[in-house]
């Protein structure tokens, strides 16, 4: 007896979200189906894949990365490299150099320098703060105001500074804002809903609900990741319908296989291949659980999970 295939699409459909302009610009969500469920119904937009770059440089990542960048030390040279990497589809600058705790930039002089790189690429651009709630408050708020009419993806809105960022992000300059939570289904519709009060609009937002590289907990990202498509579509909850964003970097070139030195672990080989493997596995699990982007460091990632997305659609 053949097999007969009988589509079963949602009625609900996940929001669609454009970051950028121009041609390059580009489209999260829209499906109305699970991940990479092209039986079922169309994904009219792949996930798509960023590529992560840093205000303080590469002095201390893996050789691979080092390499791809060569002899570049200037942040806006090192954009235009990311941006026509293999793969990669849009640009993310992590401004980890404002961390009072750290280098301590000021607020103006990372705000200048995002300015410079959203006008050297074509490619869509997304800011990530440096993880201190306050300052992050004020910084993201002078970069949403000098990329007004870049349409940039704004990363991340707190629950502790939501409102400035959003308001500023969101509202007055016209940015696309990203709602960070953390790994909690209930946790990323309460700040949707409070960003939506606050008067941005739901097909403004892009939500971060969190991740952890894989071996680390990493069940209860698949977890809320899969619980929160779920509802999107098949409880048609509007609040949990925006699509959804993933930094990975962040977290796998963090854990011990990918900084352990080939030196202390000679075992465990390459660090390098290491780091790659955690940061490949990581995101492909995150785009089969839910995720519309992925942000990755190292080029050999990016391109190894941009071929896996065009297979599976």
């Amino acid at each position: 007896m053949p097999f007969k295939l009988t589509p079963q699409p949602f009625k609900a459909a996940i929001k669609e979200v454009e970051v950028g302009c121009g041609a390059k610009a580009i489209k999260l969500g829209g499906e109305k189906t699970f991940p990479f469920y092209a039986f079922d119904a169309e994904m009219p937009n792949a996930p798509k894949v960023g590529v992560e770059i840093s205000d303080l440089g590469f002095e201390n990542e893996v050789a691979g990365i080092k390499d791809f960048y060569g002899d570049v030390t200037n942040v806006v040279e090192m954009a235009k490299k990311a941006a026509a990497m293999e793969g990669a589809d849009f640009v993310v600058l992590r401004l980890e150099g404002a961390d009072p705790n750290g280098v301590n930039k000021s607020v103006d002089e990372c705000a200048e320098l995002a300015k410079a790189v959203a006008d050297a690429i074509d490619a869509p651009l997304a800011i990530m703060g440096c993880k201190n709630d306050e300052k992050d408050g004020e910084l993201l708020v002078k970069v949403s105001e000098v990329l007004e009419g870049k349409n940039a993806m704004i990363l991340s809105a707190k629950e502790a500074n939501y409102k400035t960022i959003g308001a500023s992000a969101g509202m007055a300059y016209g940015q696309k804002v990203g709602a960070e939570s953390a790994v909690d289904i209930n946790l990323a519709k309460q700040l949707n809903v409070l960003l939506t009060q606050l008067g941005v609009k739901a097909e403004s937002v892009v939500m971060n609900c969190g991740t952890a590289a894989a071996g680390y907990g990493y069940e209860y990202v698949a977890s809320t990741l899969d619980r929160t498509k779920a509802a999107a579509l098949g409880q048609n909850d509007d609040m949990l319908q925006m699509p959804i964003i993933t930094p990975i970097s962040t977290e796998t070139f963090g854990v011990k296989e990918a900084i352990a030195s080939e030196d202390d672990m000679p075992e465990w080989g390459s660090q390098e291949t290491r780091a790659i493997d955690m940061e490949v596995v990581t995101a492909a699990a995150c785009l089969a659980s839910g995720s519309n982007a992925v942000i990755l460091r190292h080029p050999a990632s990016v391109a190894t999970v941009s071929t896996m997305i065009k297979e599976l659609m």
